[in-house]
């Protein structure tokens, strides 16, 4: 469940990050409390106050006193723009030396992943 060679704090606030992006925690949801989220997945309290203090840090999500944390407006199209900036700058290079080893061409991929080429019919 969690990768031994990672803070786990990080893997948390990952795994909320993503259920942001894939539209499962919506701008003015509650996130679950420290002390549900401790129990269900045995960990420190404090493991996930940390966690959730970075989505608070990065302004994703704010704690109302008293209520809990909610994840704030315009959180989404944060992730995103930082999410995408993040994929080019790291992940896409890599990516592209990949294919240029392979010998693949993008129409071939996008054929091979029946996406369609941009402003082909769908």
């Amino acid at each position: 469940m969690w990768n031994e060679n990672r803070p786990i704090y990080l893997q948390l606030k990952e795994r909320v990050v993503g259920m942001m992006l894939d539209g499962l925690l919506k701008p003015g949801d509650a996130l679950p409390s420290v002390r549900q989220v401790a129990a269900d997945y045995q960990l420190n309290p404090i493991t996930v106050s940390r966690a959730y203090q970075e989505l608070v840090d990065e302004t994703l999500v704010e704690k109302r006193r008293g209520l809990g944390m909610y994840v704030t407006d315009g959180a989404v199209d944060k992730l995103l723009s930082s999410e995408r900036e993040r994929f080019i700058r790291e992940e896409w290079p890599a990516m592209v030396e990949r294919i240029r080893r392979l010998g693949l061409d993008i129409e071939q991929l996008l054929r091979s992943t029946n996406v369609p080429p941009q402003g082909a019919p769908a």
